[in-house]
């Protein structure tokens, strides 16, 4: 009886894990409804349990809300329909696009557009939904993530589990998020805003908090190749 009583439990854990991972998805649309502090420090908390390479822990986490969330997206936003350039401080995509990663990245963005009504060639309309981001899509938490210069690839790694994790326990606390690479590209405004120094690269940002059902581009769920297609199984 024992032994069926611990097999059921670890049954239904996994099935936890299972609906928090597969529930997890980029949300890009949020409710006016605000986090409280505590549960984001729980998750920060969990997130710091991911694994890390000698126990270097390369995270650094700026929680941005209120008056200084506002400041924030209103810098960035200005910077972003104003033209600015871009100043990311490392490269996040490829170089050189090529198949299959080109193909991924077009259906994804088409899917996008089409969700939320932008038409192709509507340059317009296109920038303000990327502009989107700058206002972490209306989300009551921002989250920017940093990392000290000297570090290396591995530290990388682990920050990329960090995030990870992050996001998977929010999704369980039943909230959401949207991992955001171009929060990374106007570093030079973070530091400002947030007083970050120059000894640190802007990794990332991130939007937290409750899900609008009522967003169009919430109905979007990317497509993911299947095992066969990356995995290649070594026996005897």
């Amino acid at each position: 009886m024992g032994g069926t009583s611990a097999a059921q439990g670890e049954a239904a854990g996994f099935e936890v894990v299972v609906r928090a991972i597969e529930g997890r998805m980029s949300v890009r649309g949020f409710l006016d409804r605000p986090v409280d502090r505590g549960i984001v420090e729980r998750l920060l908390a969990l997130a710091a349990r991911a694994p890390s390479g000698s126990n270097i822990q390369p995270w650094k986490a700026h929680v941005v809300t209120g008056a200084a969330l506002a400041r924030l997206t209103i810098a960035l936003s200005v910077a972003h329909f104003a033209g600015e350039p871009e100043a990311r401080e490392y490269e996040y995509y490829p170089l050189t696009w090529r198949a299959p990663y080109l193909d991924r990245r077009r259906r994804v963005g088409w899917q996008l557009y089409e969700l939320t009504g932008v038409a192709r060639g509507d340059r317009e309309a296109s920038l303000r939904q990327r502009g989107r981001n700058y206002s972490f899509f209306g989300a009551p938490v921002g989250l920017v993530f940093t990392i000290d210069r000297d570090l290396e690839q591995g530290s990388w790694i682990d920050y990329g589990m960090f995030l990870q994790t992050l996001m998977i326990a929010a999704r369980a606390a039943g909230l959401d998020t949207c991992p955001q690479a171009a929060i990374a590209s106007y570093p030079g405004i973070v530091r400002r805003e947030l007083g970050v120094g120059g000894d640190e690269m802007v990794v990332c940002g991130m939007a937290l908090g409750h899900r609008d059902p009522d967003e169009p581009a919430n109905a979007l769920r990317s497509e993911r190749a299947p095992v066969a297609e990356f995995t290649t199984f070594h026996g005897e």
